[in-house]
Formats: C-alpha cells, structure tokens, sequence
C-alpha cells in the first residue's frame, strides 16, 4: 500500500467525523471513504488479531459470529479451519465494509459465511447459539459494549468461547495481576483515539473477567503508525462461558 493510500486512510481517520442519524449511519459515513484501504493499513495498527483468532479452542461444525467483523479480515486468520466450521457470520453495521466481505467469502468460495448487516448487541444466528464469538478491535466502536458482550453471554452455549483484542486503559487502581498504565497513558490516549471515533475504556478487562472464565490474558503495547514515540495499550482475552 502506498504512502498516498495511507494518507487518505488518516485524512478519514481525523477529519470524517461519521455523521449520521444512529450509530449505523455514521459507522458508514465514517468508513465509506476508506473500506478499499482499509485492511492495509489497519494490519499495521490493530496488532494481536491473529494471535486471538488462532488462539481460539473451535470445535469442527462450530457456529462462529466475528461481531464488528467489517471486512472479514479476521477470518484470513483462520483460513484453514474455516471449511470445517457449520456457519459463520460476520457481523457489522458498516454497509461498505461488509460489501468487501461479501466479495472475500466469494473469492475463496466460503458458502457457508454469512456478511450479516445487524446490531452486535442484539444479533442472534439463524441456529439460536453460537460456539463462538469473537470481537477484533470492535468493543470499542460500539457505544454500549456492555450490551454486546451480553448479547456475546446470551448466545453462546454454556461452554463456549468469546475471543477479544482491543485497545484500552487500565483502571488507575488495576486489581493485582493486572497492569497499571500511568496518569499520561491514561488520560491522553482516550483523547486522542476518541478522534477516530475508538473510545478506550478502563472496564473491559474487568467486565470480561467478570462474566467469563479466563482461558488466555494478554496485555501488550503496539506501535502506531507515523507516530513513532506512541503506544497504545491492546489486550487479548480468551474466555469460556461458565456451564
């Protein structure tokens, strides 16, 4: 991808303000200008989105939902065990980036993998369950992630596995184990990510740990793209609902 290409990926990024009447709309709005390039230049920025993928347990003949899947990157991750899954849905309410899904599931000839324009919080697969459920730097694009990650709880069998990778901040006062970003960390990169529409929150890994069984947690740092002395806090977290 072209420096040209990742300029206009950040003019988007810093000036289309994702205008619109409901959340939906302005996920279109905000993206429409950019789903062509978008996969090149977020593989650069979104780190840990294949380490999460491949560490999920699926079964064969699993139903599997990627909420907030967009474009259906993710799934590149996966590409050898995706024939054998039952179903898959990719689910988003970004018009333009599930029509370039639409064209991925074609190419590889994956029949079976639904691009599917629905609220992360309410969607629910055609089966009535899901095995698993994955969220790839989504939670923090939907304004009530609380609400998606239990509609992700409500689906899923007792048993089954929800994977997520996203940005965050840690609490000021983290429980032991956990890391604890300073004041700067803290206050400057929710500012800062919020003009991209991504809104880091203190609460997931909480929340997540909460509701689920910890199978697998990670906490890192990733470089971010053109900002060389910047890094942003990204978390990995395998979970199981309790059965």
């Amino acid at each position: 991808m072209s420096f040209t290409s990742d300029l206009k990926i950040i003019y988007h990024m810093l000036f289309t303000r994702g205008r619109g009447k409901n959340h939906a709309e302005r996920l279109d709005n905000f993206y429409s200008g950019q789903a062509e390039g978008y996969d090149d230049f977020r593989k650069r920025l979104l780190k840990g989105r294949e380490e999460m993928m491949q560490a999920v347990p699926a079964q064969d003949d699993s139903v599997w939902v990627d909420m907030g899947g967009g474009t259906g990157a993710n799934l590149e991750f996966i590409a050898e065990k995706i024939p054998r899954m039952k179903r898959m849905y990719v689910v988003d309410l970004a018009t333009s980036l599930l029509g370039v899904a639409g064209k991925r599931f074609e190419k590889h000839g994956w029949n079976h993998v639904s691009p599917v324009e629905a609220d992360a919080t309410l969607f629910t697969p055609e089966e009535g369950f899901a095995d698993v459920v994955t969220f790839s730097y989504s939670l923090t694009m939907i304004p009530d992630w609380f609400a998606a990650i239990d509609n992700a709880l409500r689906i899923l069998k007792p048993g089954g596995i929800i994977g997520v990778v996203d940005f965050y901040v840690s609490r000021k006062w983290a429980a032991e184990g956990f890391r604890r970003h300073g004041w700067i960390r803290r206050s400057y990169m929710p500012v800062h990510f919020s003009t991209d529409n991504v809104f880091l929150s203190p609460d997931h890994v909480p929340y997540l740990h909460k509701h689920f069984e910890p199978v697998e947690f990670r906490e890192n740092l990733a470089k971010i793209p053109y900002f060389p002395i910047m890094k942003a806090p990204y978390y990995i977290f395998i979970g199981r609902k309790p059965g």
